[in-house]
């Protein structure tokens, strides 16, 4: 039996990824703001710190984990907040529980990302530029005033990225533990069915083409987040893995469209 540790595991992609890796057989401590195991903000350094020492008072050793928490772009969102949960909250987790991960000896980490980093056109690069120098003061800044649906790519392109750079490093797979990212498109989820809800960002999520005719269910991203968990996957570092029903290949069937720095 492995320990590992989802985040945002009280619906949506983490609770799907926390129902299968228990109906494998293994352990999961889950962190959110409401029925978890760890009950934490993660929007702030504080709470941050909080859901790290909540999980180090339940184990001493994390074999995989999962930053789900998310907050999804629509109308009236506070952009900065969505700098803080998506991009500083789980990077924090990943910070945070480094010594853990590295006491398993052979670890993972599987990062959230979207399809949207490529999906999307014109989203806000600046914010993804300045998250991954870390200065969360500054990319809030760049972000608060910013439209909270060209933000949202940004914190999640900011996770890619982020996976790409440190996972490489002898900081990460030098000490055992594989950094990799998810891109999921559109998911049946409360976070979806808050896009579909928004008058403007709605028409534009419906209107993403699909090659299977339908969203993705929960459940099939969580079946590929345990893949890349386990040791099936040794061989997968930094990889950013879209799974959208072919939606990115629909929309650039030649090439993927550039999104790196």
């Amino acid at each position: 039996m492995k320990t590992y540790v989802v985040s945002g595991a009280a619906s949506g992609i983490g609770a799907a990824t926390a129902a299968l890796l228990r109906e494998q057989g293994d352990r999961v401590i889950t962190v959110d703001l409401r029925d978890a195991d760890v009950v934490a903000d993660l929007s702030t350094a504080e709470g941050r710190a909080d859901a790290v020492a909540g999980v180090q008072n339940l184990t001493d050793v994390v074999h995989g984990l999962v930053p789900c928490a998310g907050i999804v772009g629509v109308a009236g969102a506070d952009s900065a907040k969505i700098v803080s949960v998506n991009f500083f909250g789980a990077v924090a987790l990943v910070r945070g529980l480094k010594p853990q991960l590295a006491a398993a000896g052979t670890s993972s980490v599987v990062l959230i990302a979207s399809n949207s980093i490529t999906g999307m056109p014109n989203w806000r690069a600046s914010t993804a530029e300045l998250c991954l120098t870390e200065d969360e003061e500054a990319a809030r800044a760049d972000a608060a005033d910013a439209d909270p649906l060209t933000v949202y790519p940004g914190t999640k392109a900011g996770l890619a990225w982020w996976a790409r750079r440190e996972g490489v490093t002898e900081a990460w797979i030098g000490q055992g533990t594989r950094l990799n990212s998810v891109a999921p498109g559109s998911i049946d989820s409360p976070m979806t069915e808050q896009l579909l809800a928004d008058p403007e960002v709605g028409p534009l999520v419906a209107a993403y083409p699909s090659a299977i005719n339908r969203m993705g269910r929960p459940e099939e991203i969580a079946a590929l987040v345990a893949f890349l968990l386990s040791d099936a996957s040794s061989l997968m570092v930094g990889a950013v893995v879209y799974a959208d029903g072919g939606t990115d290949a629909m929309l650039h069937p030649n090439a993927p469209e550039r999104w790196a720095l």
